[in-house]
């Protein structure tokens, strides 16, 4: 990785011992990397949480917007000068709570832009409380006796959307996600990764799921291939997450207006 992408001078960074964000930056830079992109004209645009303090330490334009507005001002950067590479590092809330009628809208309109959710069930910035991503069952500030709520499938909600590439990876698959990252980021049109990271100071504690390290290595046993899930019954898949490409819609040819319409 390019040290020269990365502001080694803000480091130490700011988030927990053992949180998955910066795996998930690196993840980033080496994609920009490997895709050899012109680091003048790119990005990154975040709200407010813990994965929204990354673009900070990326040696990029960035933007540190409101809370739940990082998608709409992604979505104005682009339309404003469309050579430029937009990139969204958002969390829980950022995308699907405040954020949640933005994202939708920016998969229905197809803008081009590729949002990352650094998605690890619950809001570490503000204390732990749950999210719509935290799993039912899941013990948090705001549910002590365990997550009553269904949480939103980010996969299903965008591609129902509208979205032409949506994936879903964990930062144990490393090179799975850098793969995924690469194809969304090079995508014409909106485009989301879901990434799933731990966040051990809250949910692991809370949930005794172990330290930062067991965190990670267990999602080779709760994270399933795609490949591997297609064949596999629903009950062989309860309690598990499937990661994989879900969608990926070449960019359509110009639009015609059908004649009488104009």
């Amino acid at each position: 990785m390019k040290m020269s992408n990365l502001r080694s001078e803000r480091l130490p960074n700011i988030w927990c011992p053992g949180c998955g964000n910066g795996i998930v930056l690196r993840s980033l830079l080496e994609s920009v990397e490997q895709l050899g992109l012109d680091t003048d004209k790119i990005v990154v645009v975040s709200g407010i949480g813990c994965s929204s303090r990354a673009p900070a330490y990326t040696n990029f334009d960035n933007v540190h917007t409101l809370h739940g507005r990082a998608i709409p001002v992604a979505t104005g950067i682009k339309l404003a000068n469309p050579d430029l590479t937009v990139i969204v590092l958002t969390g829980d809330g950022d995308s699907s709570a405040i954020g949640g009628n933005h994202l939708i809208h920016a998969a229905r309109r197809d803008v081009d832009i590729t949002v990352i959710v650094f998605n690890n069930f619950n809001y570490g910035m503000t204390g732990g409380q749950a999210s719509p991503l935290t799993p039912v069952a899941s013990v948090t500030t705001t549910t002590p006796g365990g997550n009553t709520d269904r949480p939103f499938d980010l996969v299903n909600l965008t591609a129902g959307a509208g979205a032409t590439y949506v994936a879903r990876t964990g930062i144990y698959f490393t090179k799975h996600m850098l793969d995924h990252l690469k194809k969304a980021i090079a995508h014409r049109g909106f485009s989301l990764v879901d990434v799933i990271a731990q966040c051990p100071t809250y949910f692991g504690r809370f949930n005794r799921k172990g330290d930062a390290g067991q965190m990670i290595v267990s999602q080779k046993d709760w994270l399933v291939l795609k490949s591997v899930a297609d064949k596999k019954s629903p009950q062989e898949l309860a309690g598990k997450i499937v990661i994989g490409e879900f969608v990926n819609i070449p960019p359509p040819g110009p639009a015609v207006v059908p004649e009488g319409q104009v």
